[in-house]
């Protein structure tokens, strides 16, 4: 039951403070979708995305007219277009995306999630296909989202998809070069990856799920700083404690939503997210929560142990309040999307190699990071590496969303709009790692894989 402290307390986070649902996404099985003819596959997979989905964007609506709580996204994530498209033997997967797209439009949603491949351990033609249709998939498409996730804790890291990835993100930059290499912006490459994640780019409908499942994402920087700024000079474990708490109430709200949404477009309730997700605007930074805790600027020394703090004490907070939490659930810190996070990094002050540590303790990784246009495709490879190495061996999520800006120098912008706001181009090292990505093979799984 609330009270009326409680409804006043919730109406100003969402008044002052930033808090919304930032996206209710729709799983949606495609497995049934598999055809032998790719044109037989298309139209079946445009046809379950718009019956299923039909009236997720009026409900989403009607919540938010009737709560009075924002529900800034509405989004779908189906299976892994590569198992779907290996039925389909030899076919080209560019019309897959296209359908997604289609189907998209016609439901109205913001992002459709899904172009997705898993090869942490190993290729099936299905998912070669996929891959190589990336670039084009991306570039042709407007709101088709896909990810590859190429290692996990169980299987090691698959170094030959590693190479692929690096040249893909160069191929998919290079056809949007007319837009700053937006296809990199919805394009995310995985260790780990989860099965229930409800957040863009790299949400995909896993095949343990149901055949139709609601997830909800639930966003609130702006509420966590709010709150510790009432904790000013406050030791950690009342900085933790505050933190903890304020995660309750707001995983509280995006639970009445979830529920909510689930029994009006009758599909089984999946997870609520909580995950502080940044946006451009001032108030909404996790960077800023950062600072709020004592740092100068968002980078310095003492930054990752304070992001450590406030990832754990956010999972907490949303244990409590649900048994329902999932997705990654924790700090996202996309560069691009977090205006202290991009005033961090125009400063110099945040570089590459300090959000490669920072990612060791938040909920993915490198995310939403520009660099220069002309970035060997062995760089970014080696990159992606780095990353999964760290989620492989600490059991872990970790992604990489990069874009080399085709014509960009260190020191200059891309503007994305939007959630996706503007990057600054960051300096990557100059010493090549071409000799080191040519190898290929697979990087084995570490010792603690073997528990079972």
């Amino acid at each position: 039951m609330l009270n009326n402290s409680d409804i006043l307390s919730t109406i100003h986070m969402i008044d002052q403070e930033h808090l919304d649902i930032r996206t209710i996404t729709m799983g949606v099985s495609l497995l049934d979708c598999c055809d032998p003819d790719p044109k037989a596959a298309c139209r079946k997979i445009y046809d379950k995305i718009t019956t299923s989905a039909q009236n997720l964007v009026k409900t989403g609506e009607d919540i938010e007219a009737e709560f009075g709580i924002p529900v800034v996204n509405k989004r779908i994530s189906v299976t892994p277009i590569a198992l779907v498209a290996g039925a389909s033997q030899g076919a080209d997967c560019v019309p897959f995306a296209k359908a997604m797209d289609a189907a998209a439009k016609e439901v109205g949603v913001n992002f459709i999630g899904g172009f997705s491949a898993l090869v942490q351990k190993g290729f099936t033609d299905g998912d070669r296909r996929l891959i190589a249709a990336i670039p084009e998939a991306l570039a042709e498409t407007e709101l088709v989202c896909s990810s590859v996730n190429v290692g996990s804790t169980k299987a090691g890291i698959n170094m030959d998809a590693v190479r692929l990835m690096g040249e893909t993100v160069k191929a998919a930059a290079e056809r949007t070069k007319d837009r700053g290499g937006f296809a990199c912006a919805k394009l995310v490459v995985f260790c780990n990856a989860v099965e229930d994640n409800p957040f863009m780019a790299g949400a995909f409908h896993g095949v343990g799920e149901a055949e139709r499942v609601i997830n909800v994402g639930v966003s609130g920087p702006g509420v966590v700083h709010y709150a510790l700024q009432k904790v000013k000079g406050q030791p950690f474990d009342v900085v933790a404690e505050t933190v903890k708490k304020t995660a309750f109430r707001v995983t509280r709200m995006g639970q009445l939503v979830a529920r909510e949404a689930s029994a009006r477009l009758q599909v089984p309730f999946g997870i609520v997210d909580l995950s502080l997700a940044p946006t451009p605007e001032v108030g909404d930074s996790v960077a800023r929560i950062l600072e709020e805790m004592g740092l100068e600027v968002c980078g310095t020394h003492g930054t990752t142990a304070a992001l450590a703090l406030l990832n754990d004490a956010v999972k907490k907070g949303g244990v409590m309040a649900s048994s329902s939490v999932g997705g990654l659930s924790g700090a996202f810190i996309p560069v691009s999307e977090d205006e202290g996070m991009i005033a961090a990094a125009r400063s110099g002050v945040l570089g590459l190699d300090k959000l490669e540590a920072m990612t060791c303790v938040c909920s993915v990784g490198l995310d939403m990071i520009a660099v220069p246009g002309d970035t060997p495709a062995s760089t970014i490879s080696a990159i992606i590496a780095d990353e999964a190495a760290i989620g492989m061996i600490n059991q872990k999520t970790t992604a990489v969303r990069i874009i080399p800006a085709p014509g960009k120098r260190v020191g200059d912008t891309v503007e994305f709009g939007g959630l996706l706001g503007s990057a600054p181009v960051m300096p990557v090292h100059p010493e090549s790692a071409e000799a080191f990505i040519a190898r290929g093979g697979r990087i084995p799984a570490p010792m603690h894989s073997l528990r079972n």
